[in-house]
Protein backbone atom coordinates (compact mmCIF):
# COMPACT_ATOMS: atom_id res chain seq x y z
CA UNK A 1 0.00 0.00 0.00
CA UNK A 2 0.65 3.68 -0.43
CA UNK A 3 0.00 7.26 0.35
CA UNK A 4 -0.76 10.30 -1.77
CA UNK A 5 0.27 13.05 0.67
CA UNK A 6 -0.51 16.19 -0.78
CA UNK A 7 0.34 19.16 0.64
CA UNK A 8 0.40 23.17 -0.80
CA UNK A 9 -0.50 21.51 -4.17
CA UNK A 10 2.54 19.26 -4.14
CA UNK A 11 2.62 15.00 -3.79
CA UNK A 12 5.33 13.52 -1.83
CA UNK A 13 7.19 10.88 -4.11
CA UNK A 14 10.59 8.96 -2.51
CA UNK A 15 13.06 7.40 -5.09
CA UNK A 16 13.09 3.77 -3.38
CA UNK A 17 16.30 2.54 -4.78
CA UNK A 18 19.65 2.23 -2.72
CA UNK A 19 22.11 5.15 -3.66
CA UNK A 20 19.50 6.37 -6.34
CA UNK A 21 20.33 3.38 -8.42
CA UNK A 22 17.12 4.51 -10.88
CA UNK A 23 15.55 7.54 -11.94
CA UNK A 24 12.18 6.28 -10.96
CA UNK A 25 9.47 7.94 -8.09
CA UNK A 26 6.88 6.40 -6.43
CA UNK A 27 4.34 7.07 -3.53
CA UNK A 28 5.88 6.26 -0.02
CA UNK A 29 4.73 2.83 1.50
CA UNK A 30 5.22 -0.63 1.91
CA UNK A 31 4.37 -3.90 2.49
CA UNK A 32 2.12 -5.06 5.32
CA UNK A 33 3.30 -6.88 8.92
CA UNK A 34 0.55 -9.55 10.22
CA UNK A 35 -2.28 -8.12 12.47
CA UNK A 36 -2.23 -4.81 11.30
CA UNK A 37 -4.66 -3.09 9.71
CA UNK A 38 -3.84 -1.49 6.49
CA UNK A 39 -3.79 1.93 7.78
CA UNK A 40 -1.62 0.73 10.84
CA UNK A 41 0.79 -0.87 8.39
CA UNK A 42 0.77 1.98 6.26
CA UNK A 43 1.14 4.87 8.81
CA UNK A 44 4.73 2.41 10.03
CA UNK A 45 5.99 2.48 6.18
CA UNK A 46 5.53 6.10 5.40
CA UNK A 47 7.36 7.23 8.65
CA UNK A 48 10.25 4.57 7.91
CA UNK A 49 10.24 6.01 4.58
CA UNK A 50 10.48 9.94 5.14
CA UNK A 51 9.99 10.15 9.42
CA UNK A 52 6.43 12.00 8.83
CA UNK A 53 3.57 10.51 11.02
CA UNK A 54 0.60 11.10 8.79
CA UNK A 55 -3.05 10.35 9.17
CA UNK A 56 -4.54 7.67 6.46
CA UNK A 57 -7.88 8.87 5.25
CA UNK A 58 -9.92 7.72 2.18
CA UNK A 59 -9.25 5.12 -0.78
CA UNK A 60 -7.56 6.59 -3.50
CA UNK A 61 -7.04 3.43 -5.93
CA UNK A 62 -5.86 0.26 -6.63
CA UNK A 63 -2.77 -0.73 -9.01
CA UNK A 64 -1.30 -4.18 -10.37
CA UNK A 65 1.95 -4.13 -11.68
CA UNK A 66 3.03 -7.15 -13.77
CA UNK A 67 6.02 -8.88 -15.98
CA UNK A 68 3.73 -10.27 -19.17
CA UNK A 69 7.19 -12.24 -19.77
CA UNK A 70 7.65 -14.07 -16.07
CA UNK A 71 5.94 -14.62 -13.06
CA UNK A 72 5.54 -11.37 -10.99
CA UNK A 73 2.72 -9.62 -10.18
CA UNK A 74 2.06 -7.03 -7.63
CA UNK A 75 -1.41 -5.69 -6.32
CA UNK A 76 -1.07 -2.07 -4.68
CA UNK A 77 -3.21 0.01 -2.97
CA UNK A 78 -3.31 3.70 -2.37
CA UNK A 79 -4.50 5.93 0.30
CA UNK A 80 -4.91 9.88 0.44
CA UNK A 81 -2.75 10.64 3.46
CA UNK A 82 -1.82 13.91 5.35
CA UNK A 83 1.11 14.74 7.61
CA UNK A 84 0.01 14.66 11.08
CA UNK A 85 3.73 15.86 12.39
CA UNK A 86 6.77 16.37 11.07
CA UNK A 87 8.44 17.84 8.47
CA UNK A 88 11.10 16.11 5.65
CA UNK A 89 14.69 16.60 7.22
CA UNK A 90 17.35 16.01 4.59
CA UNK A 91 19.32 14.04 7.31
CA UNK A 92 16.64 11.32 7.25
CA UNK A 93 17.70 8.02 6.81
CA UNK A 94 15.11 4.77 5.96
CA UNK A 95 16.46 1.82 8.41
CA UNK A 96 16.54 -0.55 5.34
CA UNK A 97 18.52 2.46 3.36
CA UNK A 98 16.61 1.68 0.41
CA UNK A 99 15.05 4.89 0.17
CA UNK A 100 17.74 7.88 -1.31
CA UNK A 101 15.62 11.01 -1.90
CA UNK A 102 12.33 12.08 -0.71
CA UNK A 103 10.57 15.35 -2.46
CA UNK A 104 7.47 17.24 -2.81
CA UNK A 105 6.44 17.80 -6.63
CA UNK A 106 4.31 19.80 -8.04
CA UNK A 107 2.18 18.33 -10.92
CA UNK A 108 4.12 20.31 -13.62
CA UNK A 109 7.19 18.86 -12.15
CA UNK A 110 6.14 15.87 -12.31
CA UNK A 111 5.74 15.99 -16.33
CA UNK A 112 9.34 16.10 -16.19
CA UNK A 113 10.24 12.68 -13.86
CA UNK A 114 9.97 9.09 -14.20
CA UNK A 115 6.80 8.00 -11.97
CA UNK A 116 5.25 4.86 -11.74
CA UNK A 117 1.85 4.23 -11.46
CA UNK A 118 1.12 6.13 -14.84
CA UNK A 119 -2.33 6.85 -12.55
CA UNK A 120 -0.34 8.35 -9.99
CA UNK A 121 -1.05 12.16 -10.50
CA UNK A 122 -4.32 11.61 -11.48
CA UNK A 123 -5.23 9.54 -8.03
CA UNK A 124 -3.24 12.17 -5.92
CA UNK A 125 -4.71 15.56 -7.94
CA UNK A 126 -7.74 14.27 -9.50
CA UNK A 127 -9.63 13.94 -5.80
CA UNK A 128 -12.76 11.83 -6.45
CA UNK A 129 -13.67 8.33 -7.16
CA UNK A 130 -11.52 5.49 -6.52
CA UNK A 131 -9.19 4.74 -9.63
CA UNK A 132 -8.67 1.11 -10.85
CA UNK A 133 -5.35 0.77 -12.95
CA UNK A 134 -4.98 -3.28 -14.39
CA UNK A 135 -1.70 -4.62 -15.42
CA UNK A 136 0.58 -2.08 -16.15
CA UNK A 137 3.97 -3.26 -17.16
CA UNK A 138 6.54 -3.15 -14.18
CA UNK A 139 9.72 -0.73 -15.47
CA UNK A 140 12.99 -0.49 -13.57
Amino acid sequence: MRALIVQDGRLLLVNAYREGDSDLWCAPGGGVELHGSLHDNLMREVHEETGLTVHVGDLAGVNEFHDPAGSFHQVEIFFHARIAAGALDPAWRDLDQIVSKRHFFSPEEMRAVRYKPDALARMAFDVGTARYDPLERIVR
